[in-house]
């Protein structure tokens, strides 16, 4: 159990380095691009999943499979459906609850963490 928290708590430094991407790049593309918000939303999302990838597999699960391609395959997808959730979960807040759109992704990131973390444990990094 021990092992699973370390693991978890690598995960989650590994996810304030992929904020950083994915706020910055959704900053640009809304603000300074003025894409499309849920558009700079998933560019940011997916850029930050791809350098998650390569950080969690060496330093948080210290995998060392050479089929990274098969790995990553895995695990964007795992992202890709993580998008969707935090993608609805911006939307509701938004909608529904009248959210400024920056708090509303802090909440999805937060929610989707645990979603990444659990399902790349289980079927990406095998452990």
């Amino acid at each position: 159990m021990l092992e699973i928290g370390f693991k978890f708590f690598r995960f989650c430094i590994v996810g304030f380095s992929g904020m950083a991407i994915d706020y910055g790049a959704t900053y640009l593309g809304k603000e300074k691009i003025k894409i499309n918000k849920y558009l700079a939303n998933g560019i940011g999302f997916l850029l930050a999943a791809t350098s998650n990838f390569f950080f969690n597999k060496f330093w948080t699960f210290g995998d060392k499979s050479p089929d990274e391609l098969v790995q990553y395959s895995k695990y964007l997808s795992f992202a890709l459906i993580g998008l969707g959730i935090n993608t609805l979960i911006i939307y509701l807040l938004i909608n529904k609850r009248n959210m400024n759109f920056y708090w509303a992704k802090l909440i999805a990131i937060g929610i989707v963490v645990i979603w990444n973390f659990i399902a790349n444990y289980n079927f990406t990094f095998l452990q």
